[in-house]
Parts: structure tokens; sequence; C-alpha cells
């Protein structure tokens, strides 16, 4: 008994460690991205400030600034502080997915899956940022382990004093995940779809626990319907270029376009995705089979994790709001790598097979791995070093959209901190704020009238104009908007100086630096 639980604790822990290793390793080698610096500048807020931040952000990953506010109150806005979180997280997304394992199959199973889970570059690129995503995967992971705790008529069921605990963890679990985003959502009807097993067992508390997961996720739909959906008015209708992404990052082949692809990036992702499609296969087959429909429950649950979101958020995408993207799918990499586990470690498949094959796909995603480690697809920091440098009294600085300037305030905020003399800023124009006042801009794509252009290029002899996200010109309307206005600006902004040079940091979304002068 006591080496059967020291078996399972090693499956669920040797992972897990595995996990936080692939995590740590250079987690602030990165540098800060667009994103992050939003969750800075909104965690940083108090009070009134705090709510009305959150609410500018459609309450999306509410409980994830909360969380990081009650963090850097304790300890700083270091990049570790707000890194580590995530680090955290994925490592618990591991651990919960080798006891998923071992609650649906055996420790073999559960061994492999949760090793395939751990070696996940979309994982571990997630683990190492400040955002809620990581946080995301691990309460979804949660709440199936205490979904099939709560439905599960196996030896394994709890007594019906355990019945209560598996409801209250099952609602805890999938609440925190509405709360990190909004589009944990999904989840809920992956888990109802599988209703023909337990409807008779567990209907009504299934069913109850879903009305309370609901009720507590009102304030999300208020603040959302607020807000409205300018925050992704970014996000284009989904084409093949898209889900090849999703794909990727699910499977473990890549993180496009984050993490430049390697060779092996598409012999991995369609080798995934053929040995997938055959599980899927064969548990189809197991359906039409009434003998065997019941002892299917387990993969029947997982293919419906993995497939139900996608198909979801591909119909939403393309009938109403598009949010199509790999970060937002990220929660089924834990499904995909139990389904390849079971699939791998069937007594249908030989042992050596199975060995070679999971061995195959562990150096597979190990190669995808270790390439990403410290590159910064926007570097900020090195943009904000390059003005810092090169900064003269008078000059003047303006960003587009005005997003940017959390990134680049963050990195001005470390060096003054971190320099015994003073450090000599550019004088911010737009947003005009003071470098004093930490400010949140989500989506602003604002620009100067005409006049206050003209009126910039009397007053500042050297304008440093910092752009990133500029919108695309065969992106979405609201894309397409952006990009031509940023045009004009760049126009206009050029022609009242005589020189420009321009210098790129990053390569995803690439920081634009561009000093214009007299």
């Amino acid at each position: 008994m006591l080496d059967g639980r020291l078996g399972d604790a090693a499956v669920v822990v040797g992972p897990a460690l595995l996990a936080a290793a692939l995590c740590l390793v250079g987690i602030t080698s990165r540098s800060l991205g667009f994103d992050e610096s939003a969750t800075a500048a909104i965690a940083s807020q108090h009070g009134a400030a705090l709510r009305h931040a959150i609410a500018h952000d459609g309450g999306n990953m509410a409980g994830y600034y909360v969380f990081v506010h009650a963090l850097m109150s304790l300890f700083g806005r270091g990049l570790l502080v707000l890194r580590l979180p995530s680090a955290i997280a994925i490592a618990a997304a591991v651990a919960v997915t080798g006891m998923l394992g071992l609650r649906m199959f055996d420790r073999r199973t559960a061994l492999a899956a949760a090793l395939l889970t751990a070696v996940t570059v979309s994982l571990v690129f997630w683990g190492q940022s400040a955002r809620s995503y990581a946080l995301l995967v691990a309460f979804v992971s949660a709440s199936f382990l205490a979904f099939i705790a709560l439905v599960d008529r196996g030896a394994d069921a709890p007594a019906p004093g355990g019945v209560w605990k598996a409801w209250l963890a099952y609602v805890l679990f999938t609440t925190l995940a509405m709360y990190m985003s909004l589009m944990a959502a999904p989840v809920v009807v992956a888990q109802l779809a599988t209703l023909h097993w337990w409807r008779r067992r567990r209907g009504r508390a299934v069913a109850a626990a879903v009305i309370v997961i609901g009720a507590l996720s009102i304030p999300l739909v208020l603040l959302a319907t607020a807000r409205g959906s300018g925050q992704l008015s970014w996000v284009s209708s989904p084409a093949f270029v898209d889900l090849e992404q999703v794909l990727q990052a699910i499977t473990g082949a890549g993180l496009q376009p984050n993490i430049h692809a390697t060779a092996t990036t598409f012999v991995l992702l369609w080798a995934t995705v053929a040995g997938l499609l055959a599980i899927a296969a064969a548990i189809v087959i197991a359906w039409r089979r009434p003998s065997q429909r019941h002892g299917v429950f387990g993969p029947s649950l997982l293919l419906s994790w993995l497939v139900v979101p996608l198909f979801l958020a591909w119909v939403e995408s393309r009938v109403a709001q598009p949010l199509f993207l790999p970060r937002n799918l990220i929660y089924g990499v834990p499904a995909a790598a139990l389904l390849l586990a079971w699939g791998l470690t069937r007594r249908r498949v030989a042992p050596a097979i199975g060995l070679v094959c999971g061995v195959g796909l562990l150096a597979l995603r190990a190669l995808q791995v270790a390439p990403s480690y410290g590159v910064s697809p926007e570097d900020w920091r090195g943009a904000t070093a390059f003005v810092l440098q090169h900064a003269r009294p008078g000059d003047c600085v303006l960003f587009y959209p005005s997003d940017g300037r959390m990134a680049f305030q963050y990195y001005l905020s470390s060096h003054t901190s971190s320099r015994p003399l003073p450090v000599l800023a550019p004088r911010p124009v737009l947003p005009a704020a003071p470098w004093s006042q930490i400010g949140i801009y989500i989506e602003d794509y604002a620009v100067p009238s005409p006049a206050m252009t003209a009126r910039l290029a009397s007053s500042c002899p050297r304008m440093w104009f910092i752009s990133t996200h500029q919108g695309r010109r065969g992106g979405s309307p609201a894309a397409r908007a952006n990009y031509y206005r940023y045009i004009g600006l760049r126009t206009a902004l050029r022609a009242g100086y005589l020189e420009h040079h321009v210098r790129l940091f990053g390569y995803a979304s690439a920081v634009r630096v561009e000093l214009l002068g007299r």
C-alpha cells in the first residue's frame, strides 16, 4: 500500500517539478510584453482606481488582477513577482494532469500525460508571463478533476459525504477559472456534453453546480457587457493559419507568432494531430458498441474537453466576435496529453512501440522548448534602454497606441530606481500624463489633431515616436482603421522634421522606435 502511494506521488510530483524547473529557467530573461505591462499597470492601482481599471478591461482576468495587486502590495513590482505565479500554476496544472491520469487510467498513463504536459512550449511560455493563462490552465484542469470526482460511479466514486466536497471543489475551481478568463465558459459545455454517462446519478448535483457557477459569474458578464468587445476588435475571423497556430499551442509543436517555428515544428504538429485523430476514431467506435460505451467515459470526457471549446470558439469567431486565439484555448493542452498517453498505453499497443512513440514525442517537444528561452517577441526592455541612452534635454516621446506607454514606463521606473543619478527621460506628449502617474491604456489608438501635431513639431526639437501593434492592413475593420491612422500619424510627424532614424526591437510585434529631428 505504501509503495503504491509513493508511486502515485512520484507520478504527480516528479513531472510537476520538471514543469516548475522549465518555467523558472530564465523566467526574467524575456522582456516584459505589451499585455504584461497592462497587468503591471492595472494591478498597481488602488481602491476605486483598481475597480475602474478592471472594468475598463471588460472584467476579463478580474480575479487575476486582484491577486497580482495583492502580491505587488507585499513584494513590489519586480518581474519575478509578476511572473512567478504563472510558473507555479503550470507546475500545479501538470500535477493535476497526473492526478487525472491516475483517476481515469493507471500510473503509466498518468506519468506519460504529465510529462507530455510539462514539456510543452506554449505552457512554458505562458508560465513565464504575467498574464492569467497559466492559472486558467491550472483551474480548468482542477475543474475537470473535481467534475470526475463528482460524477464518477467507479471504484473511486466518492462516498455520500464526499459528494459535497467534490461539488464544492467543482464550483470553486470552475468559478476561479472564469475569473481568470471568460474563455473558461466553454469548459462547462464540454463537461455537460458527457451527460449520457452521469445524468441519472448526478444530474441534479451538476445542474445545481452550474447554476451556482453562473450566478457567481454574473459580475463578469455585467462588466463584459458594459465594456463591449472593443479590446478584441483587432482579432480577425479565423483562417487556416489561425487553426494551425491553435493546434501548435495545444500539441506542443510551437507558439507562433510569439515563438519562432523550428525545423521539427511541422513534423510534431501533424504527427500529433494524426495520433489524436486515430484516438478520437477509436473512442467513436467504442461509442457505437454498447458493451464498450461505459468504459470510455474518461476518454470521451477528454475528447470533449479538447474539441468542444475549439468548436465553440471557431463558431463564435465566424458568426460574431472573433476570439479564436492560441492563448484563449491553451487549456486544451492537458486534454491532448492525456488522450495521447491513453492511446500509447492501451493494451492493443505493444509496450515497446508505445515507449518509442512517447519518448519521440517528448524529444520533439523538448526541441521546441529549448530555443524559446530569452526570446523577446516585444523587446520593451531594449527599446526603453535605447531611448534613455540617447535622449537629450527637450526631447519628447509619443506612443501609438497609447498602450505602449505602460511597458516603457515599467522599464523607465526600473532604470530610475537602479541608478544613483537622475535618468533623463523624454517628455511624454501622447499620452501627456507625467511619468509619476501610472495610467491605464487599453486598445487606445488616439492620435493628435493636425493642429496639435504642428505644435509638437515646433515645441519638440526631437521626437521619439514609439509604436507597436499598429494595426494590420489586411486585418479586421478595426485593425485596418488603426493601421491607416498610424500611417497618417507617421506621415504628419515626418512632415515637421527633416531627419528620421528607425530601430526595431523584437520580431513578432516589434517595438518600432523612430527618432525624428530637425
